[in-house]
């Protein structure tokens, strides 16, 4: 038994010897500084026949302070030359003393890793590399109570894999970033089939979780991408004549929700969501009554003698007009077009409307007036109206009604109101190309868990509008169930997201930028408590919200080159040290930086690649001489290299060769 005890405390101290670097001597505030033995500059160590790598920047070593372990990783080094020259030096190189400028990470305690100071070291406190152990202690990001997937191993060691707890990680706002080519499309695509693959045979999975992509370019529709068992939307504003399978199922009581119906209209909101409001309300009075288009026409009655006794004739002649966009056209036997007002015409003197065959007085003038205006055409023929079977039309047509009687009474202006309406009116026909209104109940998801929302034929009113739209609606949903335990999830991802999620662009009014972009901010904001969720994956993070970009839990970074958006990324998100940063520019394809609130620290994962490429997106890069040689031609020319995105997950960041046999 001596021996034995004897035996491992030799090994103890020789792995001591060995693992040993140096020791504290700065601390300044959580800047520390690590003298470095002067034996331990070459750039590996042997330890038992193997050869170690040696600390480095980007490496971990392990501060001793008593017994506690305090991690930190080496963000940068430096040489300093002592000003006295000692004899006893044999090598003018001994005369250098190499210093590293380390960064605290956490403590290891209990054998699992802590994020976070607990303490800080003390002067002449020894340091260490960390053993195999240790490594993978530091880089176990999954809690005991948390079920983890595989999502990649480390980019820089070899071998490593990189396991995410499911809890940590879907449960929290998501970002995925990187140039075009970089891998950001497949790492989106790899992390959700792992998780579906790793729950789909789960009932409670299957009922409790819903997730919902928008797909801007068409990259997830295919049958088997990500997953076979999904619904897929194939949306258009192109084709004239669309199927209502091919359509989003909307109920009348959501075109009937002023915060959807003020998305629609883009409705400022202190004057114009104020008389949507009236509006709908004037719309339910009247759809409750016994017979609402009875209700209707006479109220339109009342509305037209209201318009003909006015003495303004501007304003008559405007409110007519609106009263001429509610009915019906007026087409004769031959097909051929009555105008409605031909019969009428403005006395100047009077200030009025009158019949002009035969001539009578203005009708504000005669005491027959009212008896008058029944004759009148534009009046008889509202027995002809009919509610449509659209209820945007409808409410376009209430809408209408609604601004006639307050422009009259003096309760809005016509200039403030009215291009809500024209704006619902120019969208009618796309809105009817992507939308169906029906009473019947609909399951959105179709029975599976995972829906697309392809808007890669709709044009870009509807790629802004749609995704807003649908959001609200289901954000509003999910937050009026809500338990006393939230059971229900939802996941929103948007790919391309800035496409909606931007505050540059020009091509809308402040209000609406506004409105969109506070919508999302609120989901991302408030929508944890109701467990809604957001995934964003874009190219430009510089025009990403600020706002939401800061809000975000965990982040996947893949290579950027653009100052801006290496700038936002840095300025925004707070769990990125000095090194990853840096690293960002250089990054190969499929590799890149993890951090955020599931991992203890940031780290370089190569994402692994899919076991079959049916699963992966649809945006490979064309294949030039594919395309361009001739038949002939191609037999003589060798194949082309495989395509960055088609080797996904196989690249490997590797410093030296001597490395590839390392341990750890």
């Amino acid at each position: 038994m001596v021996h034995e005890s004897s035996n491992i405390t030799n090994e103890i101290t020789l792995k001591n010897s060995i693992f040993k670097i140096g020791r504290v001597f700065s601390v300044e505030g959580l800047v520390v500084k690590i003298k470095v033995d002067k034996q331990k500059n070459s750039s590996h160590l042997l330890y038992k026949g193997d050869l170690l790598k040696n600390v480095s920047v980007g490496g971990y070593i392990k501060i001793v302070k008593g017994f506690t372990s305090i991690i930190a990783k080496v963000g940068g080094e430096f040489i300093k030359e002592e000003k006295h020259y000692n004899q006893e030096y044999k090598k003018e190189e001994n005369k250098i003393d190499r210093i590293l400028i380390v960064q605290l990470l956490g403590y290891i305690e209990n054998g699992k890793f802590e994020k976070g100071i607990k303490e800080l070291p003390l002067i002449d406190n020894l340091c260490f590399l960390l053993d195999k152990e240790e490594f993978l202690t530091v880089h176990d990001f999954v809690s005991a109570k948390d079920h983890s997937i595989k999502i990649g191993t480390l980019a820089l060691e070899k071998g490593q894999d990189i396991n995410i707890g499911v809890n940590s990680l879907f449960a929290s706002h998501i970002g995925i970033f990187g140039n075009t080519g970089s891998g950001k499309s497949y790492t989106l695509a790899h992390l959700y089939r792992k998780l579906f693959l790793e729950f789909q045979e789960n009932s409670n999975f299957r009922n409790n979780a819903k997730f919902l992509l928008f797909d801007f370019n068409g990259e997830y529709n295919g049958n088997e991408c990500i997953i076979s068992k999904k619904t897929v939307y194939n949306l258009t504003t192109k084709d004239t004549e669309i199927k209502d399978d091919r359509k989003l199922i909307f109920s009348e009581k959501d075109i009937l929700n002023v915060e959807l119906l003020s998305i629609l209209a883009n409705a400022t909101e202190k004057t114009q969501q104020p008389f949507l409001r009236r509006s709908i309300n004037f719309y339910n009075e009247i759809n409750k009554s016994n017979d609402p288009l009875v209700y209707f026409k006479n109220v339109l009655r009342n509305r037209v003698k209201d318009i003909l006794l006015l003495p303004d004739k501007i304003k008559a002649y405007l409110l007519l007009e609106y009263v001429r966009n509610i009915l019906p056209e007026n087409i004769d036997q031959n097909g051929i077009e009555i105008m409605l007002m031909d019969d009428i015409l403005w006395h100047g003197f009077n200030k009025g409307y009158y019949i002009k065959d035969p001539p009578s007085y203005a009708f504000n003038q005669d005491p027959n007036g009212n008896e008058n205006i029944e004759k009148t055409k534009i009046y008889n023929h509202i027995d002809k109206y009919a509610f449509s079977d659209n209820i945007i039309t409808s409410v376009i047509h209430f809408m209408y009604l609604q601004l006639i009687y307050d422009v009259i009474n003096n309760r809005a202006q016509n200039e403030h109101v009215a291009p809500a309406i024209n704006k619902l009116r120019s969208i009618q026909k796309d809105i009817d190309k992507v939308l169906k209104i029906s009473s019947e109940k609909n399951d959105f998801w179709k029975g599976n868990f995972l829906t697309v929302i392809n808007l890669n034929d709709t044009n870009l009113n509807m790629k802004k509008l749609l995704p807003l739209l649908i959001s609200h609606k289901l954000y509003t949903e999910h937050k009026s169930i809500r338990n006393q335990e939230v059971t229900d999830y939802l996941n929103i991802i948007v790919d391309e997201a800035h496409n909606i999620l931007s505050y540059t662009s020009l091509r809308e009014s402040e209000t609406w930028k506004d409105y969109r972009l506070e919508t999302f901010e609120e989901i991302i904001k408030e929508g944890r408590k109701f467990g809604v969720f957001l995934t964003i994956a874009s190219q430009r993070p510089s025009d990403i919200s600020t706002t939401i970009l800061s809000q975000l839990h965990n982040y996947f970074i893949h290579r950027l080159i653009n100052e801006k958006d290496l700038e936002a990324v840095g300025s925004t998100i707070s769990y990125l040290d000095k090194v990853s940063q840096d690293a960002l520019s250089i990054l190969p394809t499929g590799a890149c930086v993890f951090a955020g609130l599931s991992a203890h620290i940031p780290v370089i994962v190569q994402i692994d690649e899919f076991a079959e490429k049916k699963h992966e997106p649809d945006n490979k890069t064309i294949d030039l001489l594919k395309n361009w040689l001739d038949t002939e031609s191609k037999e003589e020319v060798p194949e082309p290299e495989e395509d960055p995105e088609e080797i996904i997950g196989t690249e490997v960041l590797q410093e030296s060769n001597v490395e590839d046999d390392l341990p750890f």
